[in-house]
């Protein structure tokens, strides 16, 4: 079971590398990050340049808005479950573990 995780990013520099850690550091590893950029005018895009991670996507787009830009990374998503996480938030590192455990429990 894979994951699709869509980060919409508005001007988020300060806190978007501690949401992209919070992915990268889940105990459960099978998933991709589509973060859509929604036409930041900060540094956001270069701190997510910082990472090298082959499973990290960087979609830009004019800024439309956070639901737009959550459809944009649904679009690109190329897994059925898919988690939405905001920029400046964060997940526990068993997050995803407990979503694929519940998905198998209550199908």
């Amino acid at each position: 079971m894979y994951f699709s995780v869509v980060i919409p990013l508005y001007n988020k520099e300060k806190h978007v590398k501690r949401a992209i850690n919070s992915v990268l550091n889940q105990s459960y590893q099978n998933f991709e990050v589509i973060i859509v950029n929604d036409g930041s005018t900060d540094a956001s895009v270069s701190k997510i340049k910082e990472f090298s991670d082959s499973r990290i996507r960087l979609i830009n787009q004019y800024n439309q808005g956070v639901s737009v830009a959550r459809n944009t990374g649904i679009k690109a998503s190329n897994f059925d479950y898919i988690g939405f996480l905001d920029a400046d938030d964060a997940w526990e590192p068993c997050f995803l573990q407990v979503i694929k455990e519940l998905i198998e429990k209550y199908p």
